[in-house]
């Protein structure tokens, strides 16, 4: 069992709308961080105006102390950390690597808030990695940060089921509410002395990179099923997208098909990306079949073409009059 600490003088370092409810988790808790660092305000949307990130607003909302550094390494911002007499930090998403002068400033070390029961997915993109893969858990981990990549020892886990038709833009709040309720009981333990951190077992390890955009070009080489899980993945970024007629169209939501061996033989309709005609979809109604790898097919439920609204894929393809045969494809 590990001895007592004592937790009064905590920094926060996050970004994202996945950090927040953490802060808010914290603030309830009794245990308001003393410190904010957050990234820097950046440049968003079609305007282009500067917008602070949301853990950056919630400390300027309270009044608390925030540091926006460029980068976590210089001597003047560890200088601040240091005159600060840490007991620890606790991270959410920040989006930095520690280096291990900033790791070991706490007198407690860095607690990290990970979206994954580690060692599985560790890396930038554990929600869109666990749902790309077709897994059916998931889950929240807090551990103590080291200088690999999210390879520090375990203390915490809780682990949630993933919705059938769940996206990354649906499992992330609920994983940072899990995440929330999770580093609270985390802090009580480390405080009380009754959690023992134990070490990940790095055989187990699985990796999830920084998404790209070009990720979300479909492959229509792939079964059904895999292309199925990694639009509800990239969802809602980078997107699912494929190129028909020349332009981009965003697909929302999919459907996987075991089969679409009737068109077997049928010239043109052997091609992964060809559309195959219109089907019933049980519980929703007729959607467009494109092919897909192993005689397999994707109805395509909601769609959107580029500058337009969300549709159902029926009214995509009425409205193009798009002929059976013609194909979906990887590139303009």
């Amino acid at each position: 069992m590990s001895a007592p600490r004592r937790l009064s003088r905590i920094a926060f370092f996050g970004t994202p709308e996945f950090a927040v409810p953490a802060l808010d988790a914290l603030e309830a808790a009794g245990r308001l961080p003393i410190l904010v660092v957050s990234q820097p305000a950046r440049r968003a949307g079609r305007g282009g105006r500067v917008a602070q990130p949301p853990v950056a607003r919630w400390a300027l909302e309270r009044g608390v102390d925030l540091l926006q550094p460029e980068g976590v390494r210089g001597d003047d911002f560890l200088g601040r950390l240091r005159d600060l007499e840490l007991d620890l930090a606790v991270v959410a998403a920040y989006g930095r690597i520690f280096p291990r002068t900033l790791l070991e400033l706490p007198a407690g070390g860095c607690v990290n808030i990970h979206a994954s029961l580690l060692p599985a997915w560790r890396g930038a993109s554990p929600i869109q990695a666990a749902i790309a893969a077709g897994e059916k858990e998931t889950g929240v981990t807090t551990m103590v940060m080291e200088e690999g990549l999210d390879s520090g020892p375990i203390l915490l886990q809780e682990a949630t089921r993933i919705g059938t038709d769940e996206t990354a833009g649906e499992l992330s709040p609920r994983l940072a509410a899990m995440g929330a309720r999770l580093i609270v009981r985390t802090l009580e333990a480390l405080q009380a002395g009754t959690v023992e951190p134990r070490q990940q077992c790095d055989g187990a390890a699985t990796y999830a990179p920084m998404l790209r955009s070009e990720d979300g070009i479909v492959d229509w080489n792939r079964q059904s099923r895999e292309v199925a899980w990694r639009v509800r993945a990239y969802e809602p970024w980078p997107g699912s997208r494929s190129w028909l007629r020349g332009e981009a169209v965003r697909i929302a939501r999919s459907r996987p098909l075991a089969s679409c061996a009737e068109v077997e033989g049928r010239t043109g309709l052997d091609r992964p990306g060809a559309f195959l005609g219109c089907r019933r979809v049980e519980g929703f109604g007729r959607a467009p079949v494109v092919r897909c790898g192993g005689s397999s097919a994707l109805a395509l439920l909601r769609v959107q073409r580029p500058g337009g609204r969300r549709i159902s894929g029926l009214d995509l393809v009425n409205g193009l009059r798009l002929a059976v045969g013609e194909r979906f494809g990887t590139a303009q």
